[in-house]
């Protein structure tokens, strides 16, 4: 299929920087048989519902066709059983065992492979730099008196292109 004939949603809640995007692409040259282990998701009208990221991927890597094995089409899905979807396509409900990740696994390869981790083994066979590998986000709170201020200053952040995230407390 053509990757062009998929549309992206201009809406779609999940983001990627730009060290996990080139991640990512690693990730997909070097195990390409992931991409038909794991599909992306597109409704009956090509809008891609799971896998944007990968789609984001491919395309930088300057794939035009994938095979059909790399997509699942589904149909009938309601509206609001596709916003379900999306959402619960990138919840990830388990958590990690570090002991068993410290004592079976190579921290470089988890690190290759997209996992956030922070150098957990206490006797390095080799000193390594992890820095390039760390995600450093600067992050502010601030409080406002009331709802209307607060959509106020949440449309003014986004049109200066920063990334926001509301809570109510």
């Amino acid at each position: 299929m053509e990757l062009a004939k998929i549309i992206t949603k201009e809406d779609n809640p999940r983001f990627i920087t730009d060290e996990k995007l080139e991640s990512l692409k690693r990730s997909i040259k070097s195990f390409e048989k992931m991409m038909e282990l794991r599909p992306m998701v597109i409704d009956e009208n090509n809008i891609l519902l799971g896998g944007n990221m990968r789609h984001r991927a491919l395309t930088e890597l300057g794939y035009k066709d994938v095979p059909p094995s790399w997509i699942k089409q589904v149909k009938g899905l309601t509206d609001d059983e596709k916003k379900e979807f999306i959402i619960k396509d990138n919840v990830g409900f388990g958590e990690w065992d570090w002991d068993i990740l410290n004592n079976d696994w190579e921290t470089v390869s988890l690190l290759d492979w997209g996992l956030d981790v922070v150098s957990f083994v206490d006797t390095p066979k080799e000193v390594r730099d992890l820095s390039p590998h760390l995600n450093v986000e600067y992050k502010i709170m601030i409080t406002v008196d009331s709802e209307s201020d607060q959509e106020e200053l949440y449309d003014e952040l986004i049109k200066r292109q920063y990334r926001c995230q509301i809570s109510t407390l």
